[in-house]
């Protein structure tokens, strides 16, 4: 195949994707849709060089320096965001409250079959909540736990800029020796830190939640975790693993001391390079960083 034939079939199967996720906003579709434009733009780029003759090197070397040239540019302007969101009011751990405005679970036949599957696994809803991450525009939050009261899911709703709604989950037990164990797919990036006594997994590319819940007690059975039923509704039991996570990113440096965060931003050098790296890791790779 012709290299302009590939670029343009690369460049359309890139649009009808972007378009396809308008609708679905899934987070794996845009992963490999990001890694077409990076592909489109490597080789539309040596391809232009090539045709006008503005440089008299091989193919693969001018498609190399483009690819370079869009990393550069995409890391510039990831480090941009992350200093603005660092410099901005909004929230790195939002404060939940009780949704009793009766809208915490959109109307998408899509979404409303993953409801009716927690019902008939035996889940109940235990509390609706939300949670303003700036703008008026709020998270919102459907808890369910087991009979057992041992297992949670939280569905996570988020609103995209285009309307659509992406939907992530995150299951939770506690165990007898006060460890926590979490299991997500969320695929919005963290970087910080997690207390030692958290055992946490994120898998976003796992984006079925009867998988993700399958994985979870995997998780529980290979370590010989016994859980315990929750004693705190979602709402306080949230709210405090907020705070603490807060507190201990502040500790071991992730993120400056409140009060000097008007003047020098939430975080810190090292947490804009972990925040950086896990934006890019996230978008392409579908993995959160690992750190030792």
């Amino acid at each position: 195949m012709q290299p302009t034939y590939f670029i343009i079939a690369t460049m359309v199967a890139s649009l009808v994707l972007m378009q396809i996720n308008l609708r679905l906003a899934s987070p794996v579709l845009s992963i490999v849709d990001r890694w077409l434009r990076w592909f489109v733009v490597s080789l539309g780029g040596a391809q232009l060089v090539r045709e006008f003759e503005w440089m008299d090197r091989p193919y693969w070397a001018l498609a190399a320096v483009f690819f370079l040239l869009w990393f550069l540019g995409e890391t510039l302007y990831n480090w941009m965001a992350i200093t603005a969101h660092s410099l901005s009011p909004l929230p790195l751990f939002p404060r939940y409250a009780v949704n009793s405005s009766g809208e915490e679970w959109p109307v998408q036949p899509r979404l409303l079959k993953i409801r009716e599957w927690l019902r008939s696994q035996g889940f109940r809803q235990v509390q609706a909540l939300k949670a303003e991450i700036g703008g008026g525009i709020y998270l919102r939050v459907s808890v369910y736990q087991d009979a057992a009261a041992s297992v949670r899911v939280q569905v996570t709703f988020l609103p995209q800029a285009n309307g659509a709604i992406s939907v992530c989950y995150a299951v939770t037990s506690l165990t007898a020796d006060d460890s926590r164990y979490l299991t997500d797919n969320l695929y919005i990036p963290f970087a910080g830190f997690y207390p030692e006594n958290w055992f946490v997994e994120r898998a976003p590319w796992r984006r079925s939640l009867p998988r993700l819940l399958a994985r979870h007690r995997a998780r529980l059975a290979a370590a010989g975790a016994v859980t315990v039923p929750f004693t705190t509704e979602p709402l306080a039991d949230l709210n405090s693993v907020q705070h603490e996570l807060d507190q201990l990113n502040t500790e071991l440096g992730f993120l400056y001391p409140h009060a000097e965060r008007d003047d020098l931003g939430k975080f810190t050098q090292e947490g804009r390079y972990r925040v950086w790296k896990e934006i890019w890791m996230l978008n392409y790779l579908g993995r959160a960083a690992r750190y030792e």
